[in-house]
């Protein structure tokens, strides 16, 4: 019996002969996505499956679509019960946690072996690297431009979209009197809220916690008078959008949503959004035919969110299975693939789109910026509650930064992540 069962398991080890030739042992890769089957990147993409099976017969890609809002949630139960997926989507909010749990393969040495490798940012790259090592991979590229009808503007008057936050103030306030509709939206409340926040605290030169000598991060408004000013100022020009009618009150409690549809139908001139908004010109032709694209009115420097959708690699044990995951990855991440898939907002710099809704926002990659590498769940839950309480409570924007730093901290100190210096 012995002798049958090692026989059996000489049989499945991961070179099987036939014929007298070498074959790689049958690999499935999990794939956990967030896709929307019916859209052009999720059939890009399942088409580009079926491709990269063809040329590979011996792995087999198993996707298991999940809604982003369920897929965090899914992901920490699997990793936490050793019974991850070998690679998913995800959002760079969960990367610092991913990474802390131990779950994520370490790429670096992959990634340096690539022959691609120049052709992604290296901003992307440096976004998803933790003390040197590259821990996932850019999947696609959620930069934040200015998009404005610029037939509003024209109707009000103004030849060009406004560079500044006082220049943005007063072109919507021109335009409420030329055309009756606000200037500017924003998303009050929800995921957008917190990385909108960001994008204004870096322009005004505010990190929500920045990095010390010792690995750790803290929040260091408190320990330096001038930082917790410039980070009430955002909040200061939060309060003036509303008080001065550059938003429509509603914007308050708005969602991503509430935003995006918002503006597909020309109710008002601008927002700070990605380019995924060129769905919205199939759903509302008439109403996105006059829709251009700019950089981000800025505050004291040019900065915008940089919203990068990782591929998360995660551990293996078995050395064939990670070389055949990778050879997944790295496939998706072809120019032929990104080009297909995502053709305005892939992290080559070989792929750039159209002249409306790909190169203004690949243009921005130098100024992006985005959440540092640590547990985010309380403190972008702090960020969304700060915005709230300047908008809808009318506190005052000194004290809203205060506690918005108290409360990084302690979201820091809790996951073990604050720095003592």
């Amino acid at each position: 019996m012995k002798i049958l069962r090692r026989t059996f398991l000489a049989a499945t080890l991961s070179l099987t002969f036939i014929s007298g030739a070498a074959v790689a042992a049958p690999v499935t890769i999990d794939f956990w996505t967030a896709w929307d089957p019916g859209q052009a990147d999720a059939k890009a993409a399942q088409a580009a499956i079926k491709d990269f099976e063809a040329a590979n017969p011996d792995i087999t890609i198993k996707p298991q679509v999940i809604a982003f809002d369920a897929l965090h949630n899914k992901l920490v139960t699997a990793i936490a019960g050793g019974d991850s997926p070998d690679l998913s989507w995800g959002l760079i909010e969960w990367f610092g946690e991913l990474n802390r749990m131990g779950a994520l393969a370490d790429l670096t040495d992959q990634m340096a072996a690539w022959p691609d490798r120049d052709a992604i940012y290296p901003n992307a790259l440096k976004q998803l690297t933790v003390d040197g090592r590259l821990m996932a991979l850019p999947n696609y590229l959620g930069l934040r431009a200015l998009l404005y009808h610029s037939d509003m503007l024209k109707e009000a008057g103004l030849s060009s979209p406004p560079e500044t936050w006082d220049a943005l103030v007063d072109a919507a306030k021109t335009i409420r009197e030329k055309t009756g509709k606000h200037g500017f939206g924003i998303a009050g409340r929800g995921v957008r809220s917190p990385q909108e926040l960001l994008m204004y605290l870096a322009q005004n030169e505010v990190e929500i916690a920045r990095l010390q000598s010792d690995g750790k991060y803290r929040n260091t408004w408190k320990d330096d008078p001038a930082e917790l000013g410039r980070a009430a100022e955002v909040f200061a020009f939060y309060r003036r959008m509303l008080d001065e009618a550059v938003v429509p009150p509603q914007a308050a409690g708005w969602g991503w949503e509430e935003e995006d549809t918002n503006f597909a139908l020309g109710q008002y001139a601008m927002a700070v959004n990605g380019s995924w908004m060129r769905t919205r010109t199939e759903q509302n032709p008439k109403e996105m035919a006059d829709v251009l694209v700019a950089p981000p009115p800025a505050g004291g420097k040019p900065a915008t969110f940089f919203e990068i959708a990782p591929i998360f690699v995660y551990k293996q044990e078995d050395p064939a299975k990670a070389e055949a995951v990778w050879k997944f990855a790295s496939f998706m991440l072809g120019r032929d693939v990104q080009q297909k898939m995502f053709p305005d907002r892939s992290p080559r710099s070989d792929v750039e789109g159209d002249e409306v809704w790909g190169k203004p926002f690949t243009a921005l990659t130098g100024i992006g910026v985005s959440f540092p590498p640590v547990a985010l769940g309380s403190i972008t839950r702090a960020m969304e509650d700060s915005v709230a309480r300047v908008l809808l409570k009318n506190d005052a924007p000194e004290t809203v930064a205060a506690k918005l730093g108290e409360a990084v901290n302690k979201s820091l100190r809790q996951s073990g992540q604050l720095s003592a210096e």
